[in-house]
């Protein structure tokens, strides 16, 4: 590395700074920045790179802690049961770091905190004095996630990531290094455990890649097309089709099924026929006894037997592109000639690929709760807050691609706690469990409703977005995980509090004047949560419970 790349790196950190999180601190955005830069192809929101952010005093020096099961992003409540076999636990620990150089320190801080969580006979509520809230629900998450999978042998794999703007690692740094694989091991045996440096150079190469949006599939015959618009009916060979859904490493492309409802269902009796049609070599091709998949993308154009795909998402066929890799990926199928039928469409309108999601994945048994991102009403909320400055993120990452800034940017899990905290008065709720919102049809209907106003949505968005940006504040002193706890319990307070009712009904909220929601009002309402916050204990599990929403409400103004 030359002097150059530290230079072009602050430069464009300070110009990154400035476009998405200018309000945060320097260090806390080169943590954000690293860790995008780190899992830039998990494909994370900023609110998952954020749920994971875990620094700030009492981490043991860890900054970033993410936990994946299969490639996918374990957040809360996590259940796994459905998982069969061939599961990979990823664990990945981060230090960022804006020093100038590596030194030994960061990596003896890897060394203790990977032993307290990776020693299953330590007791998280033993860490209570030695790591923060956000560290002990972090190692306690790994241990229930661990417990589901244990009985069916995943493949565990720890990574660490020690990053700053240095040159190269000492020698001192890399004997450090063996001691914590040691360390690792000592534990589990058979874990994979790797360790990265990453200076100004790699962090540079990183975030100079852009994430891949075009992909080529080798046809195995010329396609049938549609007249009048682009659509494609194509064979392709299940090898192709492999080397389609993985990465240069082999893994799966997790982020191109995106928009498929439903997550891989394991070994079920349906995958189990899929799986067995696929290594019984039988006279008929793979596609006479499967109904293949379903892709949408933005262009798709046709040279040959090649057709290349812009932003291509398989909408139906998830669990057979899953037992095509599982086949694929432990047999030779260099000279299985065996294909299967893929539909390649591109639609219109955004209706219309609205459409084919839902009509494609109704075919077949699935929740409805699953079909959530199809409602028309996502997309009446999104038209309806972008040009009050607010991006609603329907389409996972698609503001965030386009370089919108990080708090102007709402998706669809935080837009439902808001409206779960300040409509239906539930704060505990969208504090702990944000995903079951979009699980529970009951849940679901009462927070994404199209008979309220639509106004409602812009209410609870602003009104919490504002509530955020106060509590970033340097002079209001709170830190990030305290912010978690506290930002739904004062959000509600703060807006139900503009109406002058206790019990405000739909309409009332959403005509709430948000111009009354001032620093003075948005001061109050912390002041109110923080007396009854720390009164009950002030940690996680107060934020997650009932008492501090029925503390918090007696307060509420009645005129």
């Amino acid at each position: 590395m030359t002097t150059n790349d530290r230079i072009i790196l602050n430069e464009v950190l300070k110009q990154r700074h400035a476009e998405v999180d200018p309000n945060s601190p320097e260090s806390r955005f080169f943590e954000l920045f690293t860790v995008e830069q780190i899992l830039k192809d998990s494909d994370l929101s900023y609110d998952e790179i954020e749920s994971g952010l875990i620094g700030d005093g009492g981490d043991g020096g860890i900054d970033g802690m993410y936990m994946f099961v299969n490639g996918e992003l374990v957040q809360e409540d996590p259940d796994y049961t459905h998982l069969k076999k061939n599961i990979t636990l990823d664990l990945i620990l981060i230090q960022a770091k804006t020093a100038s150089g590596f030194a030994e320190t960061p990596v003896e801080r890897f060394i203790t905190v990977s032993d307290d969580i990776l020693n299953l006979a330590q007791d998280p509520a033993n860490f209570s004095t030695v790591y923060n809230d956000a560290m002990r629900e972090g190692i306690a998450r790994f241990r229930e996630v661990h417990n589901q999978l244990v009985p069916r042998f995943p493949t565990f794999r720890v990574v660490f990531y020690y990053a700053c703007k240095g040159i190269s690692p000492a020698t001192g740094v890399t004997h450090k290094v063996q001691k914590l694989k040691e360390s690792v091991n000592k534990h589990f045996p058979s874990a994979k455990c790797s360790f990265h440096c990453l200076g100004a150079s790699e962090l540079l190469e990183l975030a100079r890649r852009a994430p891949q949006t075009t992909y080529t599939l080798t046809l195995a015959e010329n396609p049938i097309s549609s007249e009048g618009q682009i659509g494609l009916v194509c064979l392709v060979r299940l090898k192709d089709f492999y080397t389609f859904i993985t990465d240069d490493q082999g893994a799966l492309r997790r982020h191109i099924f995106e928009a498929n409802v439903r997550d891989y269902q394991g070994r079920t009796e349906v995958n189990d026929e899929i799986q067995q049609s696929l290594q019984e070599k039988n006279p008929e091709d793979f596609w006479w006894l499967n109904n293949g998949v379903s892709i949408v993308a933005s262009k798709a154009s046709q040279s040959g037997k090649t057709l290349t795909i812009e932003d291509p998402q398989i909408v139906n066929g998830l669990q057979t592109s899953a037992e095509v890799y599982n086949y694929c990926k432990k047999f030779n199928t260099e000279k299985d000639e065996r294909k299967i039928l893929v539909r390649v469409i591109v639609p219109t309108e955004e209706g219309s690929r609205d459409r084919i999601i839902k009509a494609t994945n109704s075919q077949t048994p699935v929740q409805m709760a699953s079909l959530r991102a199809t409602d028309k009403i996502h997309r009446n909320i999104e038209e309806y807050l972008r040009p009050r400055g607010l991006f609603y993120d329907r389409r996972k990452n698609y503001y965030k691609n386009e370089g919108k800034p990080r708090d102007k940017i709402i998706g669809i899990p935080h837009l439902a706690q808001a409206v779960m905290a300040i409509v239906l008065q539930r704060p505990d709720t969208a504090r702990a469990r944000p995903s079951s919102l979009l699980k529970r049809d009951d849940d679901y209907a009462k927070v994404y409703n199209p008979n309220y106003p639509i106004q409602l949505y812009h209410v609870c968005a602003e009104g919490t977005h504002r509530v955020e940006e106060y509590l970033k504040r340097p002079e209001i002193g709170i830190d990030p995980q305290e912010r978690s706890n506290l930002r739904f319990y004062v959000a509600m307070y703060a807006v139900v509090s503009l109406t002058a009712k206790p019990n405000p009904n739909i309409k009332e909220v959403a005509e709430a004047d948000l111009s009354l929601l001032d620093d003075n009002r948005l001061k109050q309402s912390l002041d109110v949560v923080k007396i009854e916050y720390a009164q009950l204990g002030g940690n996680d599990q107060v934020a997650k419970g009932k008492q501090l929403v029925e503390a918090v409400r007696k307060h509420l103004p009645s005129k």
